[in-house]
This record gives structure tokens, sequence and C-alpha cells, in this order.
């Protein structure tokens, strides 16, 4: 089984080729640093770059795999949700292989691919099947989600953000800061540059309630604001304040998945998303999960930002499950 994956949700222009769900290869063209100098992703220009490289980065995609187009026998892409202009790239040149090439076409989910993420080893082999139920959660520039998963076609969302995705508010932090695009790296640098015990004590959203299962990131990025208006703008309360607000999110994102945990008595937890790069964040949950005996999935850093090896796995799973879709354009995008 030969499955070509297409994700253009974003900024990323990715392709990967799976045989029977073990990674040959997986190729990556980012636009991020065509979007540095606005704080932010513009549509457009994401759009426009998908255009240029999906092509190349397909052909590489297959070159690195020694595989020719004709012997696929799945294509997998990106349905949604993501911007409209880059997922209509990557659906339209997905389209025209499949029909070419006369092979089928399956439509992925982005969000649920991420969760998918954590199942693929480090030899890059995709082991899931056994692994349900269990608790996914996907931490992103887009997206703070918590999925109770029973099977491929059943992830249902108990918990998600009502403003900023845990990305984002890392982005407007540092933009705030002065610190630049992309936020979450530059952020989380300065934060471990704090060696002090002075911390500042931001607001932890929506933790009086210990039933509720939804964020809210839009206040703590108020606060960081209104505390660096006042502050006295020295590199060391940078650091200061980097890691104090890497703190308080990490603090809200664990102690909601180990309340989804104990609500639903599930023992095991998958977390994908480019956030789940984060250090602080990756050994918080490492250690919560083995203090209270949580198998605990996170993918290897190649898999965590947006990627078409997730994708093709998924649709991989799902194409053996029976499932194939032919895409059309109107689909709604938050199915498959």
């Amino acid at each position: 089984m030969i499955t070509l994956g297409i994700e253009t949700s974003c900024d990323e222009t990715a392709s990967a080729v799976l045989s029977d769900g073990k990674v040959l290869s997986s190729e990556i063209s980012s636009s991020v640093h065509l979007h540095s100098r606005y704080g932010g992703v513009v549509p457009e220009i994401a759009s426009r770059h998908h255009v240029e490289y999906i092509y190349p980065v397909a052909q590489k995609a297959l070159k690195d795999a020694r595989i020719k187009p004709k012997d696929i026998d799945l294509v997998a892409v990106t349905l949604g949700p993501g911007l409209p202009g880059s997922l209509l790239v990557g659906m339209s040149f997905a389209k025209a292989l499949s029909f070419s090439e006369e092979k089928p076409l399956i439509g992925i989910n982005h969000v649920h691919a991420h969760l998918f993420s954590s199942f693929i080893n480090e030899e890059g082999k995709c082991c899931i099947k056994d692994k349900f139920p269990f608790i996914g959660m996907v931490i992103s520039g887009g997206h703070t989600s918590i999925y109770k998963c029973d099977s491929l076609k059943n992830f249902t969302p108990i918990g998600r953000t009502k403003d900023d995705a845990v990305g984002e508010a890392f982005d407007k932090v540092a933009k705030v800061l002065g610190l630049g695009y992309p936020g979450g790296p530059r952020v989380e640098e300065r934060a471990a540059r704090f060696k002090g015990e002075d911390v500042v004590p931001f607001p932890r959203a929506l933790l009086q309630d210990k039933e509720d299962l939804d964020f809210s990131f839009s206040g703590i990025k108020t606060a960081v604001m209104y505390y660096w208006r006042d502050s006295s703008k020295t590199e060391e309360e940078i650091d200061r304040i980097c890691f104090s607000f890497q703190e308080a999110v990490v603090d809200v994102v664990v102690k909601k998945v180990l309340r989804a945990i104990k609500k639903t008595g599930l023992k095991r937890l998958a977390v994908g998303g480019g956030v789940i790069n984060n250090e602080a964040m990756r050994s918080r949950l490492a250690e919560e999960a083995e203090r209270k005996g949580i198998e605990l999935f996170l993918p290897d850093e190649a898999y965590c930002t947006d990627n078409a090896a997730m994708i093709a796995a998924l649709g991989e799973a799902l194409h053996e499950e029976g499932l194939q879709d032919e895409l059309t354009l109107n689909a709604d995008p938050g199915i498959y």
C-alpha cells in the first residue's frame, strides 16, 4: 500500500510517501520567512507559495521514496480546517493527480491528523490501531482542543479554546515584547534564560470550575501587554515575562488535560501540534503522566508542525476501513 500525502492548510507546503504505514519520505517547504515582516501568516502570500512549491515538493517526496506516480495506491490530502486559498491549492493538486493516475482520493481532517502524528514511532511506522480509546489534545498555532478518541471515525471534542489558541498567544506575546515572528520558539528561548525566582503571577483562566475543559488565553495575553507597558523594559525583564507567561500557559494546558483524563477514566494520552515542540510543555506532561500512571504519546520533532506524513498515515488507515472521498470543492472542511 503506497500512499502520497499532501498538506497545505497554512504556510507549510508538504508532501510525504508512506508504504504500509511506514514513512518513506517527508518533505516540507515553509513560507514562514515571507510572513515574518508582517508578524503573522498572510493568506495570499501563503497561497502563492503553495502554488509555486506544491509540484517540486511532491516530486521530491516521490524521488526520495523511489516511487513513481503510477505506483501510488492512494492520494490523501488535507480537506480542512485551514486557510481556504491554501487548502484549495493542495486539493486541486491532489484531485488532478488522482484523476490522471486513476487512483482513489481521500480528504483528511488536519486536526485529527495531528493526533495521529503522536503514533508515528522513531522508525517512521504508525502504530495507532490498538491504542483506542484515548484522550487526544492538539495544541498549535490555530488550535487548542481536547478529544475523546474512540475509533478512527469517532473523535469527539470535549474541550476547546474560547478565543486564542496556545500558539497564537505565544505569537502575540512575542509581538508585544518585540521578539518577532514566529513567537513560540523565541519566547521559549528567552524563558530558558530566566534563572530567578520572582515569577510574575499571570492569570490562569477557566481553572475554577473543575468540570470545565475549555480554554481561554486572551486574558493572559492582555495581562502581559499591560505588565510590559509599566515594566523597566530591560532584557532581563523580557526573560522574566517570557518564563512567567510560559509557566502560566503550561499550567493551564496540563491541568485541563488531566481533568479530561480523570473525567473520562482513560489512562492513555496523545498530544500533537506545533506547540508540543516546547520543551517545558513536553517535560511537564511527561512528569505528570509518569506520576499518574498515564501512557503518553508525543510526536517526534519532525512530526510536531504541519506535515504530510500524518495526513498520509491517517488517510491510509481510513482507506483500509473502506472510506473514500471524491473531494468535491464545496465539501464541509470539518469532515472527511
